[in-house]
């Protein structure tokens, strides 16, 4: 598409808030308070929306731009897929609140499917979140599971944000990137996991060893628990090992997202996956 077909794609709207829709079947509803647990997935911001409309496997239902958003689209020569609305930044913050950091932009798509368990690679590290419901630790952690070239990650239906909203923005468009695998039982998940010859390590500030000095191999699971409550008791009893993370400062405990770069950059170079 040249300059000039995209400028005649770009068409402007009346101010009308976006319409709330209905999304796929695809994965299980994730609830978040950006849609309803029927309704789209949505997406904002220049790094969210500029990946999704760069994913073949993201269908893309409504775009909202303002005109800035929509010349510099067209000036990097981004397809946006369907024809978007202009209209001003007032009408995206009605949608988002203000405190939304939009950029100008704002998509309802489809959902990512979900892949299948039994499909992951026996290549390289997997993220199994057990119960982690802040949607910024979950994007964030995304975001890290996508510069460590993550396979996968592993979560529950319930008790997990949904991937929209806050969780896709704090990720800057790693969503598009690492597939999401939303199981309904995490302990039969991970048992699965170990079937499949995966090493599963649950990572807990009471480990019986230090995940750095341990032998890993692939294909890894590395299993991280809810801030507070970390691990579950059944989802301890399941990994194949429960390590920490031996830091040599006064604080010995992380946040959650810090725990998982720091946990993947352990494991990347342990396995000679850093190269």
């Amino acid at each position: 598409m040249n300059d000039r077909d995209r400028k005649q794609q770009f068409r402007r709207s009346g101010g009308k808030p976006a319409g709330k829709g209905r999304g796929p079947g695809g994965r299980p509803a994730w609830r978040d308070r950006e849609a309803s647990p029927d309704g789209p997935v949505i997406l904002y911001g220049w790094h969210t929306v500029a990946a999704a409309l760069a994913n073949p496997q993201r269908q893309i239902r409504k775009l909202l731009l303002t005109e800035n958003a929509a010349r510099r689209l067209a000036d990097d020569k981004i397809d946006t897929k369907v024809t978007p609305e202009i209209v001003r930044p007032s009408v995206i913050d009605a949608r988002l609140g203000p405190d939304a950091v939009h950029q100008g932009l704002l998509a309802e798509a489809d959902a990512l499917p979900s892949p299948d368990i039994e499909t992951l690679s026996q290549e390289g590290i997997v993220l199994v979140l057990d119960q982690i419901t802040d949607p910024h630790n979950v994007g964030a952690i995304l975001r890290s599971a996508a510069a460590f070239a993550v396979k996968a990650i592993v979560t529950t239906a319930r008790h997990s944000p949904e991937a929209t909203g806050v969780l896709a923005k704090s990720a800057s468009g790693a969503l598009e990137l690492v597939p999401l695998v939303t199981v309904q039982n995490l302990a039969r998940a991970l048992n699965e996991l170990n079937d499949q010859g995966f090493m599963t390590v649950g990572l807990d500030s009471e480990g019986s060893e230090d995940l750095g000095a341990m032998t890993l191999r692939q294909p890894l699971a590395l299993v991280l628990g809810a801030e507070g409550k970390g691990l579950r008791h059944l989802t301890r009893d399941t990994c194949s090992a429960v390590a920490r993370l031996d830091m040599p400062g006064e604080i010995k405990s992380l946040n959650v997202s810090n725990a998982a770069v720091l946990a993947l950059y352990i494991g990347a170079t342990k396995l000679g996956l850093m190269g």
